[in-house]
């Protein structure tokens, strides 16, 4: 046990030294901030708006504050389960057998929070880059459907790889092709062994570098022939990088903190050159005039397909132009521009009162090997269908979405990130759905119910704060978030959706579209019959319970009903007092604290007058206290659930 105890102290300093020379980072640094302040402050209160914002805008989610708490603590010692589940799902540590990972399971405030932290799979909060990473070197290894477009012949082996992952991850290949893009083969020099460059390539394809480099009998190379060959391709291939991550492998930690810096490295290179070259390239065209694009199979960016998305019929009737203000440029006229019959540009003015714009059309030239993350894209490349076969020009691929959301799709696709804004978070969701993309979908959601959740916390106010004092302007169509839940299969959107519709119900259950969405609710249970429940009114009555039995937690229900019973006791006193002495019960005496205290002695208003303004129920009743209102307000909620259900001759 003592042995046990030095070795961890011993441990501890090694590692602190580390930090302290700047070759290890902390996992936990302190951060003061004002982005993670904000994030702080956001997972303390419960805010998933505002935390979704700061998590966009680049906080550092394990970083720690000032008090040694980080934001995933604080979220599981408050007690919020979803801004916790945001975090985790956003790549907060909480690793077991470490400082901060105890501390954030002991301080859970409830069984539900603990759960979840040991729950989640330790991969998925630690490297959230590793499914980019796996797609990325599966590709060496992959024969079926072929996307190579480059051979490297060595002296034993040969290399099946990718020119655009080649220019994006080494400055030696992305100066060679760029001057030479229809390079198709590359001999390797015969002083560099196979081995060598294999551990290189795997580098580049974001691989583990691995412990035993080769060499040795029957290789025709030695180990150190072998180091020898690594330095020298790292030099040419000018990826430094690579000899340390070799020198670094004998140390866990240190291993452990390159892979990670080289994966983030690695996606940060291909994300710019996506910007660089595929978005840069991306063609808007006249959606009559998009089957005639040919582009070339030799191309300087390297593409092998074309993603077509058209713009919607919406998008057109809302972006009608000023009369008087000139049109962006449209190309009208046949050339040669990149391989593309689109021609040069010439300037039109019109006025959308004598003439309607042309819809649109946009092809984004991309790389098949990026595709096959996606399951729809790996079945149709994978078969004999047309858009599988290699053909003098690129094949044109329709997409059922507007291209600003194949945009989003494309990014992902290529870099894992999602930045993804809420006016486009469900038209991204249905693509992700068309497309078998499950892991975007979610993410889709998260940004659905994060910023959609507006600036309600977890803990709701009352019912009158937000009607006066805090007005909120919906930022999405909660019947469209509901149902577009309903026919992708998500069931976090579902339990948004009933939760903000609880938690806003009197703002919704009188109309129209509410009533619709209870009867598709009802409808959506096959051979459904009369004791069937509907799925929506369970979520929505059990978000309600939870509303106002939050609101009577947070209030400190005991300690007001003490309060509140020793001020009716004093009420009586002053009121038989007042009668002794003939003094007028409006004189003399806190109105407003009288008609409070009088409710809890059960006296009824009848018996005195009140001047200032009283809390009112949602039927217009007065109320003595702010316990009674939310009482009355839950039962007449569910009373006009009830009501619904008998309109709609529902029986639930």
């Amino acid at each position: 046990m003592v042995l046990r105890k030095d070795q961890i102290e011993a441990s501890l300093l090694e590692e602190n030294k580390l930090i302290k020379d700047g070759k290890l980072k902390e996992d936990n640094p302190l951060d003061n901030s004002e982005k993670f302040r904000k994030l702080c402050e956001a997972c303390r209160r419960g805010d998933l708006k505002l935390c979704q914002e700061m998590i966009i805008e680049g906080a550092n989610i394990n970083a720690r504050d000032s008090f040694d708490y980080t934001p995933l603590i604080l979220a599981s010692l408050c007690g919020h389960f979803e801004v916790v589940q945001l975090l985790l799902e956003s790549g907060a540590l909480c690793e077991r057998d470490t400082f901060q990972g105890e501390r954030c399971l002991y301080n859970a405030l409830n069984d539900r929070i603990r759960n979840l932290l040991l729950q989640y799979e330790y991969s998925k909060s630690t490297d959230p880059l590793q499914p980019f990473a796996s797609h990325i070197t599966s590709l060496l290894t992959r024969d079926h459907p072929q996307t190579s477009d480059i051979l490297v012949t060595g002296a034993e082996q040969n290399f099946h790889l990718h020119r655009f992952i080649l220019s994006a991850r080494s400055p030696y290949f992305s100066k060679k092709l760029s001057t030479a893009p229809d390079t198709a083969s590359w001999k390797l020099p015969p002083a560099i062994p196979p081995q060598a460059f294999g551990i290189a390539i795997k580098y580049l394809y974001l691989g583990e570098i691995p412990n035993d480099v080769g060499g040795g009998p029957g290789t025709g190379f030695s180990e150190d022939d072998v180091l020898e060959g690594i330095d020298k391709i790292s030099r040419q291939l000018e990826i430094r990088s690579l000899w340390d991550g070799i020198l670094e492998g004998g140390d866990r930690r240190l291993a452990r903190q390159h892979r990670t810096d080289e994966v983030e490295k690695g996606r940060n290179q291909v994300e710019a050159w996506f910007t660089d070259n595929v978005l840069r390239h991306k063609v808007v065209i006249d959606t009559v005039k998009a089957d005639d694009i040919k582009w070339d199979r030799n191309n300087g960016i390297f593409a092998d397909v074309l993603l077509r998305a058209d713009e919607s019929e919406d998008a057109m009737d809302s972006e009608e132009i000023c009369e008087g203000i000139q049109q962006p440029a449209i190309r009208d006229t046949l050339g040669p521009l990149n391989g593309i019959p689109v021609g040069p540009v010439s300037h039109v003015s019109r006025s959308p009162s004598r003439n309607r714009r042309s819809r649109k059309s946009a092809l984004f030239p991309v790389h098949r090997a990026m595709l096959l993350r996606s399951e729809f894209f790996l079945t149709m490349f994978s078969s004999g269908f047309r858009e599988a076969q290699n053909t003098d020009h690129l094949q044109i691929i329709p997409i059922d979405c507007s291209p600003d959301v194949l945009e989003v799709v494309l990014k992902y696709l290529y870099t894992e990130k999602t930045e993804c804004p809420l006016n486009l978070a469900i038209d991204v969701l249905f693509a992700a759905d068309l497309l078998l993309i499950e892991k975007l979908k979610q993410k889709a959601a998260v940004v659905i119910s994060t910023l959609g959740n507006g600036s309600m916390t977890q803990i709701p106010a009352r019912l009158d704060d937000y009607e006066v004092s805090e007005p909120e302007q919906p930022e999405l169509d909660i019947y469209d978030v509901v149902r577009a839940g309903w026919l992708t299969r998500v069931p976090r959107l579902e339990e948004f959706g009933a939760r903000y519709l609880a938690y806003r119900l009197e703002s919704y259950i009188d109309e129209a579209e509410f009533s619709n969405l209870v009867r598709e609710s009802a409808a959506r249970i096959k051979a459904r019959q009369e004791t069937d429940t509907i799925e929506l009114l369970d979520d929505i009555r059990y978000y309600l319970s939870e509303r106002f039995r939050l609101r009577f937690e947070d209030s400190g229900l005991e300690d007001m009903m003490e309060e509140e019973a020793e001020q009716a006791a004093a009420y009586s006193i002053e009121r038989e007092n007042a009668a002794k002495s003939k003094i007028p019960e409006d004189e003399g005496i806190d109105v407003s604290q009288m008609a409070h205290s009088a409710a809890m002695a059960g006296i009824e208003p009848s018996e005195y007058q009140v001047t200032n303004t009283m809390i009112r129920t949602l039927d217009g009743e007065i109320a003595g206290d702010e316990q009674e209102v939310d009482a009355k307000n839950y039962q007449i909620l569910l009373g006009k659930i009830d009501g619904l259900l008998d309109k709609l001759k529902l029986d639930a």
